[in-house]
C-alpha cells in the first residue's frame, strides 16, 4: 500500500529482516539471560529509556520496540541504567544497527523539577514511585554513554525531550539558550515526534549498509551538516528589520499568522501561480538565495529556510522570538520546509515533520503483540503511571489547539490520526480479557484531547496549504469538522460490549469545540462523567487568553449551561471543575486579580494550582524569555512587549490569587492588594477578596514591628555651664 499523495510505504509493507525468524518475545529482553532464552546472539537495536518498561500501546520505547520486532529485528531495552556506568550500557552487548536513546515519556527535567524549580522526590515512570532513576538532562546522558560503552556503534535520538530541543532553544533550568541536543549528546541524528515512519525506514536503510551520515531525507529527523546539498535554495530568514527604507515586507514571517484558511479554489489557484513564479527553472541553481518576498511561495522539496543562528537567538530576544515565529509556521507536513540553524562550525538540519499515519497504519501499531503490564523484572512494585492508564484506551494522537504554553503541537503535530473503531472496541475487550485488576470501569476514552477524534480538515488541498497555528483560535475554521458523530458512536458501541460497566472521559476537552455539537455534549455529560468533569479555562481574562490562543470565557458559560441541563435531564448531581494557570506570560497582577474574583464570585475553590512551567519550544516560553509576542509581527521598534512573572515573589503572587482561599496567602494578598491601590478588596462579606486582619494578627504584626525598631541611642548629657 501506498500512502495517499505520497510516495512511501505502508508502514506493514516493508521486507521483513532476517531475524522475523525467532518470532516475538514476551516482553522485549532486559538481560542476557533474557537473550539466551530468546535463543539471541545479539541484538539489533537496543533502545535506552529513562522510564521503566511497561509493554503497554501508552508507553513509547514499548511502541518503538514492537514496531521494529514487527519488521524482523531482535530489540532490547535498557530501562533506567545506571548512568554513572559504563558497564550498564553494556549489558545487553553491542547493537548490530544502533542505539536508540530517549528520556521516556517525559523530558526528563520537568520529571525531576516542579515548575520552581525544586526537585521531585518521586518518579511516576519508575517502579515503587521512586525519584532518582534518571540523571537530569537524560537523552545527552545516555547518548555520551553509548558512545563511551562501543564508540563505533551509532546512537539515534527521540522521543519528547529530544523532540522539543531539535533547535537553539530556553532552558529555563538554567536561564539560559541552549544548543540543540543534537550536538551536546553527538547522537548522530534525532527522530522528533511520533517517530514509527521514520525509524522503520532508517532501521531498514541501515540494515542494507547504508550509513547513517549519509541518511539525510528522513521527515521527522535532525542531523549536523557541514555543507549544505547542492540543488536546494536558502530563503534568508535570519533578520526582522532590513537597513534602509522598507517599500514592502520582505520577511514573510513578518506578516499577520492567518485567522482564517482560504476557500480549497483560491488556494490552488494561488499555489500554482506561487509555484510557476518562485519556480521558473527546473533546476535550482546550488546554494542560491532567492528574495524574501518569494518566500512563502517556495517549493517545499528543494528550498530551506535559514534560521538565525545559535549566537544571533542567544544574545538577541527579537530574533529569538522570530525565530519561534518561523518554527511554528512550519509545522504542516503538507508545506514545511526544511529549517537550518548555524550552530557554531555546524549547521543543524531539520527536515519537515513526518507524514502522519493513516488509520490503517495507526491501528497496526496498536495492534502489536503488547503483554499490557509492566516486564516481570518489578515484581509487586507499583508504577503509578501505568496504574494510571492500565484501563483506558487512547483512540488518537495529535490536537489541533495550538495552545501556546503546550508542546502536543511541536511533538505530534496538528493534524489528527485516528484510529478505527473496530481496533479500539478491540483493545477494550483486551483489557477486560487480559488486565489484571478489571472491574467493568474503562478509565478513558481519549487521547491528547478527547474530542478531537476524527476531526480533520474537511479539504485535503486546504489542509496540506494551511500555515494557521490554531484551526480553532481566534475562531473555529470554518474548514473544520466539527460535528462529532464518530465519537458519539464509539461511546455508545463500547459502553454495549460485554463485560463493560461503564466508560469514563477523562482526557481533557475542548469545549469550545463541544458546544458545536450538543448531541455529543449530552452524551459526554449522560453517561461518561464521573460525577466531575475537569476541563480547562486557563484564565478569565481577554489578554492572558490571547497569549494562550484559548477562547473567551464566552465558550466556557455556553458549555455549563449544556452541562448543567443535560446533568439534570439525566438526574445526576454533577459538578464542573476547571483549571487555572497562574503566571503564565501575558497575566499581570491585575489579570491574576480579575481572576481570583471570578473564582469567588463563581464559588470555586482550587486546590492544586499549576505555576507556567516553560518547556522548551514552546511560543508561551518564548513570551516569558523574551517578552516579545511570536504570534504578532515583530520589529526593532513595533513588537509588543509582553509582562511575564519571573521572580519567585512574583510567581508565589500570582499562585496565592488563585488560592485566595488560603488563610496562609492572605497577608501576602492584602499586602499586594493595598500596592494595586485596591484596598477595597480587603474586608469581610462576599464583596471582598480577602478578610481583614484579625485581632490576633494585628497583635502579632504590631509585636512584630516593635522587634524590628531600632534601639534608641542615648548619650551622656553635656553638663551645664555655670
Amino acid at each position: 500500500m501506498a500512502i495517499a499523495n505520497h510516495n512511501l510505504k505502508a508502514l506493514y509493507d516493508y521486507p521483513k529482516y532476517w531475524a522475523e525468524c525467532f518470532g516475538p518475545a514476551p516482553f522485549l529482553p532486559m538481560s542476557r539471560n533474557e537473550m539466551d532464552q530468546l535463543g539471541w546472539d545479539s541484538c539489533d537495536v537496543i533502545l535506552v529509556t529513562g522510564d521503566a518498561y511497561v509493554d503497554h500501546p501508552s508507553f513509547g520505547m514499548a511502541v518503538i520496540g514492537r514496531v521494529l520486532e514487527s519488521q524482523g529485528y531482535r530489540v532490547g531495552i535498557l530501562s533506567q541504567p545506571d548512568w554513572r556506568k559504563k558497564e550498564s550500557f553494556q549489558e545487553l552487548g553491542k547493537p548490530n544497527l544502533y542505539f536508540g536513546v530517549t528520556a521516556g515519556n517525559m523530558d526528563s527535567m520537568i520529571n525531576r523539577y516542579t515548575a520552581d524549580r525544586r526537585l521531585r522526590h518521586d518518579d511516576a515512570y519508575t517502579a515503587g514511585d521512586e525519584g532518582g532513576k534518571r540523571p537530569d538532562r537524560a537523552v545527552t546522558v545516555y547518548s555520551q554513554k553509548c558512545r563511551e560503552a562501543y564508540s563505533d556503534v551509532p546512537v539515534v535520538a527521540g522521543g519528547i525531550e529530544a523532540s522539543l530541543r531539535r533547535l537553539a532553544h530556553y532552558d529555563y533550568w538554567s536561564e539560559s539558550v541552549k544548543r540543540s541536543v543534537l550536538m551536546d549528546s553527538t547522537a548522530d541524528i534525532l527522530l522528533y515526534g511520533n517517530a514509527e515512519r521514520a525509524m522503520v525506514e532508517l532501521t531498514h536503510r541501515m540494515a542494507a549498509g547504508e550509513s547513517i551520515r549519509d541518511i539525510t531525507d528522513l521527515r521527522g529527523s535532525a542531523f549536523l551538516c557541514r555543507e549544505i546539498p547542492k540543488g536546494w535554495t536558502e530563503i534568508d530568514s535570519t533578520s526582522v528589520d532590513q537597513p534602509g527604507r522598507i517599500e514592502k515586507s520582505k520577511n514573510p514571517y513578518e506578516g499577520a499568522h492567518p485567522t482564517q484558511c482560504d476557500d480549497a479554489k483560491d488556494i490552488r489557484i494561488k499555489a500554482d501561480k506561487a509555484m510557476a513564479e518562485a519556480m521558473p527553472e527546473a533546476e535550482p541553481k546550488p546554494l542560491a538565495i532567492i528574495p524574501d518576498t518569494q518566500a512563502i511561495k517556495t517549493d517545499p522539496t528543494s528550498t530551506y529556510i535559514r534560521m538565525p543562528s545559535f549566537d544571533q537567538v542567544s544574545e538577541d530576544p527579537v530574533l529569538y522570538a522570530h525565530a519561534d515565529r518561523i518554527f511554528h509556521r512550519e509545522t504542516n507536513p503538507g508545506n514545511a520546509r526544511p529549517l537550518v540553524q548555524n550552530q557554531g562550525r555546524n549547521d543543524i538540519w531539520v527536515n519537515p515533520p513526518p507524514i502522519p499515519l493513516e488509520t490503517e497504519e495507526l491501528d497496526w501499531v496498536f495492534e502489536q503483540p503488547y503483554k499490557r503490564v509492566p516486564h516481570p523484572a518489578y515484581g509487586d512494585s507499583k508504577i503509578p503511571a501505568y496504574e494510571m492508564i492500565r484501563f483506558s484506551v487512547n483512540i488518537m494522537r495529535g490536537c489541533f489547539g495550538g495552545c501556546t504554553f503546550c508542546s502536543i503541537t511541536e511533538h505530534e503535530g496538528r493534524i489528527i490520526q485516528s484510529r478505527s473503531e473496530q481496533s479500539i472496541l478491540n483493545e477494550v475487550e483486551k483489557i477486560r480479557d487480559l488486565t489484571p485488576g478489571f472491574t467493568g470501569v474503562i478509565s478513558d476514552l481519549g487521547g491528547p484531547t478527547a474530542n478531537m477524534y476524527r476531526l480533520n480538515c474537511k479539504d485535503k488541498k486546504i489542509e496540506e496549504t494551511c500555515r494557521r497555528p490554531s484551526c480553532v483560535y481566534p475562531t473555529i475554521c470554518v474548514n473544520l469538522e466539527t460535528d462529532h458523530k464518530h465519537t458519539t458512536q464509539l461511546y455508545r458501541k463500547t459502553r454495549e460490549l460485554e463485560g463493560v460497566k461503564k466508560v469514563v472521559v477523562a482526557s481533557g476537552l475542548r469545549y469550545d469545540l463541544a458546544v458545536k455539537d450538543p448531541e455529543y455534549v449530552k452524551e459526554l455529560v449522560t453517561h461518561h462523567v464521573g460525577g466531575y468533569l475537569k476541563i480547562a479555562p486557563e484564565h478569565s481574562e481577554d489578554g492572558p487568553l490571547s497569549k494562550m490562543m484559548k477562547p473567551g470565557m464566552g465558550s466556557y458559560y455556553e458549555f455549563k449551561e449544556m452541562f448543567e441541563r443535560f446533568s439534570k435531564e439525566a438526574g445526576k448531581k454533577q459538578y464542573l471543575i476547571p483549571y487555572f494557570i497562574s503566571a503564565h506570560p501575558g497575566s499581570t497582577n491585575e489579570d491574576m486579580m480579575s481572576l481570583s474574583l471570578w473564582l469567588k464570585t463563581n464559588g470555586f475553590r482550587v486546590d492544586q494550582v499549576q505555576n507556567f512551567y516553560p518547556s522548551p519550544m514552546a511560543s508561551a516560553t518564548t513570551m516569558y524569555y523574551t517578552e516579545k509576542n511570536p504570534l504578532k509581527p515583530l520589529g526593532r521598534n513595533n513588537s509588543e512587549k509582553i509582562f511575564s512573572a519571573k521572580s519567585k515573589e512574583q510567581r508565589t503572587l500570582h499562585k496565592a490569587f488563585l488560592r485566595y482561599h488560603d488563610p496562609d496567602n492572605w497577608p501576602m494578598l492584602r499586602k499586594a492588594l493595598r500596592r494595586m491601590g485596591r484596598a477595597d478588596l480587603i474586608g469581610s462579606g462576599d464583596g471582598f477578596l480577602v478578610p481583614g486582619e484579625s485581632r490576633r494578627e494585628k497583635e502579632l504584626k504590631k509585636r512584630e514591628t516593635k522587634k524590628q525598631r531600632p534601639q534608641a541611642r542615648f548619650s551622656r548629657a553635656t553638663p551645664r555651664r555655670r
